[in-house]
């Protein structure tokens, strides 16, 4: 009887071994078991998620297998640490390990949106519209509400956003991006008027970001830039019109077809600048650093006219004389390969 019941024992043990070996052995095949998955994908942790319910959204998925090992792991060895949520890319080859330290660490997905300098307001809020990843809430406001809610009623929204790339994740909203790019555009306009030349004909900084709105507009060869300020600062100082063709588009509106006449010249409209004196009353497109410092330390000269010469830059001239015979030359007879602006690997 003695003898039975030592094999009874010794079989215990040894099964019992055995469980707890296969379950070690399963326990960390769980934790190096590659994600179940031939293509890239991505998958999202909501807020407030845990380590637990994804593990088993993994399961559910097909990506993983022993889930039950994967949350005895968490309370074993991770035990309050928390995931962060967002998006998270899954790729071929990876981990459960590897997928667990970016939900550590919070490497989620991010996405990027580029604003062009030049664009109009219309333009920002197109662009923004379509980008999937964000949360789009103000594509039903209306311009002076989107302002509102940035705090600045009273200001006109054209030219209000700085030129530049943002990076956002995924359920960020479009109103977050307009906030960063306004907060970069006061920043940096704050940032060149205090250190702006002397003598300039501005009184406030937005004077000057209207002026950096036109010379946006008026060239897409960055070297231009300073001269084409310097010819509308010496115009505003000599009490000249500044009859600068973006502002008489501006204007125009959804009426400009991709053609500017005569009668369009004389219309009187806000910002049409051969007919106003002095600068329009709000800028008419979104600007860059390098447009901002232009306006704030134009290149001296003696030069009053420009005109586009049909490879993208322009012919400067200091005397309507020497103005009108190069349009003669370059807009009366145009080159057959004539561009308004630069090819892509000189523009702004």
């Amino acid at each position: 009887m003695m003898r039975i019941f030592l094999i009874a024992v010794v079989t215990v043990i040894i099964l019992i071994g055995a469980v707890g070996g296969i379950g070690y052995w399963k326990y960390n095949a769980a934790l190096e078991q590659p994600l179940m998955i031939t293509n890239e994908q991505t998958i999202i942790v909501p807020k407030g998620a845990s380590p637990n319910a994804m593990f088993s959204l993994l399961e559910k998925k097909g990506i993983i297998t022993d889930a039950s090992f994967l949350r005895l792991y968490w309370r074993l060895e991770k035990k309050g640490h928390t995931i962060h949520a967002g998006e998270y890319l899954l790729k071929p080859g990876m981990d459960i390990k590897q997928l667990i330290s970016i939900w550590l660490k919070g490497e989620v997905v991010l996405y990027k949106i580029t604003l062009v300098d030049g664009w109009s307001f219309k333009q920002v809020r197109a662009a923004l519209g379509k980008q999937e990843a964000l949360k789009l809430i103000t594509q039903e406001m209306t311009d002076q509400a989107i302002m509102d809610k940035l705090g600045v009623s009273d200001v006109h929204p054209e030219g209000q956003f700085f030129a530049d790339t943002y990076v956002y994740m995924r359920g960020d909203t479009d109103l977050s991006i307009l906030q960063q790019a306004h907060k970069r555009l006061v920043d940096e306009l704050d940032d060149a008027w205090q250190n702006r030349a002397d003598d300039l004909p501005y009184k406030t900084p937005y004077q000057a970001l209207i002026m950096a709105s036109i010379i946006e507009k008026e060239t897409g060869v960055a070297e231009e830039r300073p001269k084409i300020a310097g010819v509308f600062i010496r115009r505003l100082e000599k009490g000249m019109l500044l009859q600068t063709d973006p502002t008489v588009i501006y204007g125009m509106g959804d009426s400009y077809k991709g053609k500017i006449t005569r009668a369009d010249l004389k219309k009187e409209t806000p910002y049409n600048t051969y007919v106003i004196s002095g600068l329009p009353p709000t800028p008419i497109a979104m600007v860059s650093r390098k447009a901002i410092d232009a306006a704030l330390h134009p290149e001296e000269g003696k030069f009053l006219y420009f005109v586009a010469n049909g490879d993208g830059s322009h012919v400067f001239s200091e005397s309507l004389t020497e103005h009108q015979r190069a349009v003669r030359k370059y807009q009366l007879n145009r080159r057959a390969d004539y561009r308004s602006s630069p090819p892509p690997q000189e523009s702004k």
